[in-house]
């Protein structure tokens, strides 16, 4: 007869039991969803291993006896924000707004207006265009920072 498990699931690195209810580690890297670990020092053994560039241990809490499913969880994912619009119109900020205020408050101590994104955005369409043409010219179906190099205002 087939004996109810006394733990949830094992440990991935360690293989110490994680109990119903406990909680436990998982990796936020998507390809490593199914693996969980006992503790943030079990998940840090394999972030080495699986060479991943930019992953944090996300903490979740195993499910009660009798409620475990085998079964995956669906996932609707909306459109990303992130994407930028494949309309070449489209007046989408092209640049991480942070990072540019940060740059500049540090190397020039002032502060930068919202409208500064938009204003930067229209000139790297411009300059990107004006690039292209020049990779175009050359026979090249890839866009290199050379292309950039040679742009004067």
């Amino acid at each position: 007869m087939n004996e109810p498990q006394s733990h949830w699931r094992k440990c991935s690195s360690c293989k110490k039991e994680i109990n119903f209810s406990a909680i436990y580690q998982k990796c936020s890297v998507s390809s490593c969803r199914k693996t969980v670990y006992c503790s943030v020092n079990c998940w840090n053994l394999h972030v080495p291993v699986m060479n991943h560039k930019s992953a944090w241990a996300e903490e979740e809490r195993a499910p009660k006896r009798g409620q475990e499913t085998d079964k995956p969880r669906r996932r609707i994912v909306g459109k990303s924000a992130s994407k930028v619009s494949s309309n070449p119109t489209s007046k989408e900020v092209l640049v991480v707004a942070s990072k540019l205020k940060a740059y500049i408050k540090a190397k020039h101590d002032l502060n930068t207006s919202a409208s500064t994104m938009e204003a930067l955005s229209d000139i790297i369409r411009l300059c990107s265009d004006i690039a292209a043409d020049s990779a175009r010219s050359e026979g090249r179906k890839t866009l290199m920072d050379r292309d950039f190099k040679n742009i004067r205002f």
